[in-house]
């Protein structure tokens, strides 16, 4: 079926900073006000204007961009350089197409799902790769972005979704309807993680299956110190709006009602990584 459309951001208000909201004093995940600045850098060319700050909190180690991009902050490397942005993406998803199914496999064999959600899911490389693990599921892709329309039309995912898994009308159109969902270094880049994986909760039938990948906080691509930012892209800066310690991550999810089934690193992509997979087993709990 063609994507479902998204509105593009409307226009910011007159005297509004169009690209970042309000800097905040507290940690978005616990609420402590015991916060440390990570990094502190100039933009990239190819970024929003202004500077770029990575803030850790001292009591859950949690670390998250500080102030926070919009949505149009978001979206304007994207706007700037799509077809750069598209012809990269095309190359990074075959090269990591070995990573791709050895994702596949970390689901049980037994599972044997019928309908999957692929989140973040861009140009589909992955549901493309997972069809050779599992070639009886019908893989369904999610982005906010239109490269899901591409993803559609060359045959990567039989579904294209263009929006966000919280937004509510996709989350009820949604509800209850897939045997497993996958998060594949998405969780990071969304603005609020504990939403997006309440909104899986939903999307997901009882004892379905909730597949992760999100960087390791030690030393991921958004808290490298200051020396070294010279491996950074000279026209780019890192991405990750919350970097999440993998026992806070371990722990929401409980909280939500799933069961922990595995944790454990994964690599080549991202250098540190975790790579987690649960099942929803209780209604959700209340927010």
């Amino acid at each position: 079926m063609p994507p479902t459309p998204r509105p593009e951001p409307g226009r910011p208000a007159t005297g509004a900073d169009p690209f970042h909201e309000p800097r905040r004093d507290d940690c978005p995940w616990c609420g402590s006000r015991q916060l440390r600045t990570r990094v502190r850098a100039p933009e990239g060319r190819r970024r929003t204007p202004g500077t770029f700050v990575v803030d850790e909190c001292r009591d859950c180690a949690h670390a998250f961009q500080n102030p926070r991009p919009t949505a149009d902050g978001l979206l304007l490397g994207e706007r700037r350089h799509p077809a750069e942005d598209d012809d990269r993406a095309e190359r990074d998803g075959h090269r990591r197409r070995g990573h791709h199914l050895g994702a596949a496999r970390a689901l049980p064999a037994y599972a044997e799902p019928e309908s999957w959600l692929d989140v973040g899911t861009g140009h589909g490389h992955f549901p493309q790769a997972a069809r050779a693990v599992h070639p009886y599921t019908s893989f369904d892709g999610l982005d906010p972005t239109r490269r899901v329309q591409r993803a559609w039309e060359e045959g990567r995912v039989e579904e294209a979704y263009q929006g966000l898994l919280t937004d509510p009308e996709i989350t009820a159109r949604l509800r209850a309807r897939y045997d497993v969902v996958s998060m594949l270094h998405h969780l990071e880049h969304t603005a609020d993680p504990r939403e997006e994986l309440r909104a899986a909760h939903a999307v997901l039938r009882p004892g379905g299956h909730l597949l992760l990948e999100v960087p390791a906080p030690v030393r991921p691509f958004g808290t490298l110190p200051l020396a070294d930012r010279r491996y950074w892209r000279p026209r780019d800066r890192p991405r990750p709006l919350h970097l999440m310690p993998l026992r806070n991550l371990l722990t929401e999810l409980r909280a939500l009602g799933y069961e922990i089934l595995a944790a454990r690193s994964c690599a080549p992509f991202p250098p540190r990584a975790h790579r987690v997979l649960a099942r929803r087993t209780a209604p959700q709990a209340p927010a």
